[in-house]
């Protein structure tokens, strides 16, 4: 039914457009698309059989968005195929076919979308839908979006529909309808008394809630009504600013926590202080059983997500600090963190002639302190209110530290390096097993070093080394990547990850890779031939497991 519908509103704009006197000079369509395509050899060197490649030779999974735009109104159409999914991604997503489709009216004070919309509430902690095509996932809504500006510094939003699951259709019961309203409101545009003032101050607010029919065969007596909300504030004066948000939500049991029935909290606060040269951040976390997704206990694969608890922990973008990035736990976490940034002036013993960049970075994420319920002996049994937690109180179990530092500089106007180095302690049983109270961890130091030489205007070269040192999982790395370039056209790749001193085999293991890319105006072409370690993929705080592979990568984007 619902394409009906979207068929009949395409065809009663088309109508409209027709009777203003269609000019096609006013109208414009965009677009773009990507292809991920790869293929799989056996290579017994690195432990790959035919069982564990799963039989393919190769996979493609392939992305196509139009968009096409007439004076305020708008269309769009996105096209995905995974024939078959690559591995590491769910195979649930094995297929092809218009994945999302929309059609949008905006004017000055009012916009509705009618289809598949993207929007986040604050921070997201209660509404957050997006896609991320690299870990492939999507969350769209599919419904109504409506957003008002009656007046300067109001915006109202709301959201009707359900979210996407792979390529399965809505049926009743299958999962839950999601609805939600977000105001916000910028105080010093609503108050004359306010406008000049050097304080910025914007509030908002939201509601969301989730129906989801109660399950006839459960054991427990569901709540069909799931409601959450929040409420926010950015202040900003001078070089400070201040951001916060407060999140709360009833009773949701649910699979991801065991079935109990206690309310859900997340709070998180954030205060910038910048000047010239320098800028601070300090950020704390404390979530609290705050999973909420529209499916309570999926069949197979990733329930949606409704929310989005935003990441404590840095976002490494070097391989080998990388190796080991924490995936935030919605039953339970209390964590901060602080950021320098730090521009040392020129012409000092430091800074030289350029000048040097120095930041440094560290977070420290612990579990809660939980005890249990009155007249029970044990927390999270399922049918209870699970656990009792201090607000205010770390867990005593550590899940994940970091200790980060790096430096930027311009020796002269041919050659710059960034170096940095990380301390990392990282809780394998609780981010990767999701066992909560667990106690098995990886430490690792990590030193990196990427320099890149100007040959000339059009040609350079850049190298990165890097060297990471453990006792535990797979012992240690050395990774050695050489690029050169032609620019604005041509990359060529040559780079090797060594693995030695790995305490489960005596055996050390090159993770090598040959590529070439190719760009011209929009559109890039990268081709590649190597093995991919086993590990996790981590954007954003969300995570999925990628596994060891070997054989070709290519890679084609572009966009018009």
């Amino acid at each position: 039914m619902k394409y009906t519908v979207l068929t009949t509103l395409f065809l009663f704009s088309g109508w409209v457009w027709a009777q203003a006197q269609f000019d096609p000079s006013k109208a414009q369509v965009h677009g773009n698309f990507q292809i991920d395509a790869q293929s799989y050899q056996v290579d017994e060197e690195i432990g790959l059989t035919e069982a564990s490649i799963n039989g393919k030779k190769s996979a493609l999974n392939g992305f196509g968005n139009i968009t096409y735009r007439y004076g305020d109104f708008s269309a769009g159409i996105r096209y995905e195929a995974y024939l078959p999914p690559l591995n590491g991604f769910d195979q649930q997503y094995e297929g092809h076919g218009i994945a999302n489709r929309y059609l949008k009216y905006s004017g000055e004070q009012l916009e509705i979308t009618v289809g598949n919309f993207y929007d986040q509430f604050g921070n997201g902690l209660v509404f957050r839908s997006y896609e991320e095509w690299t870990l492939g996932y999507d969350n769209s809504m599919d419904g109504v979006h409506v957003k008002l500006k009656p007046a300067d510094g109001i915006t109202l939003k709301g959201i009707y529909g359900t979210q996407r699951h792979y390529w399965n259709e809505y049926e009743d019961g299958n999962r839950g309808i999601v609805r939600g309203v977000d105001l916000d409101l910028n105080l010093n545009y609503l108050f004359q008394s306010l406008k000049s003032s050097k304080t910025r101050i914007q509030l908002g607010g939201s509601f969301v809630s989730k129906y989801e029919k109660d399950n006839p065969f459960s054991d427990y007596k569901l709540p069909e009504n799931v409601g959450s909300y929040a409420a926010r504030a950015n202040l900003r004066r001078g070089k400070w600013s201040l951001q916060a948000e407060y999140a709360y939500k009833i009773n949701d049991p649910n699979s991801l926590n065991n079935f109990i029935f206690k309310d859900g909290e997340a709070l998180w606060l954030s205060t910038t202080y910048t000047q010239r040269g320098l800028g601070i951040i300090v950020s704390a976390k404390r979530i609290d059983n705050f999973a909420f997704t529209s499916m309570r206990n999926p069949s197979e694969g990733r329930a949606p997500d409704i929310n989005f608890l935003p990441p404590l922990a840095y976002q490494h973008t070097y391989t080998l600090p990388a190796m080991y990035p924490y995936n935030t736990q919605p039953n339970g976490e209390m964590g901060v963190s602080g950021e320098i940034f730090y521009n040392v002036k020129r012409k000092t013993a430091l800074g030289g002639k350029y000048g040097t960049k120095l930041s440094a970075y560290y977070s420290l994420i612990h579990g809660l302190e939980k005890t249990p319920v009155e007249g029970q002996t044990e927390i999270n049994i399922p049918g209870t209110d699970g656990y009792e937690s201090d607000f205010f109180k770390f867990g005593e179990i550590k899940y994940y530290r970091d200790l980060s530092f790096k430096m930027e500089k311009k020796v002269d106007k041919d050659f710059k390096f960034i170096a940095g180095y990380t301390w990392l302690d990282y809780n394998m049983e609780v981010i990767e097993e999701e066992i909560e109270q667990g106690e098995h961890f990886y430490e690792s130091h990590t030193g990196f070093l990427d320099m890149t030489y100007k040959i000339d205007p059009k040609k350079a070269l850049r190298m990165e080394l890097q060297y990471m040192s453990t006792q535990q999982d797979s012992g240690n790395w050395a990774l050695a990547m050489v690029e050169y370039s032609v620019a604005p056209k041509w990359f060529f790749t040559v780079q090797d990850q060594y693995n030695f001193n790995n305490p489960e085999s005596d055996n050390t293991y090159h993770y090598y890779t040959l590529g070439v890319a190719y760009a011209r105006k929009a559109t890039r072409i990268s081709l590649s031939y190597g093995r991919q370690r086993e590990g996790i993929l981590c954007v954003g705080g969300v995570c999925r497991q990628v596994p060891a592979s070997s054989g070709f990568n290519l890679t084609i984007t572009s966009s018009f």
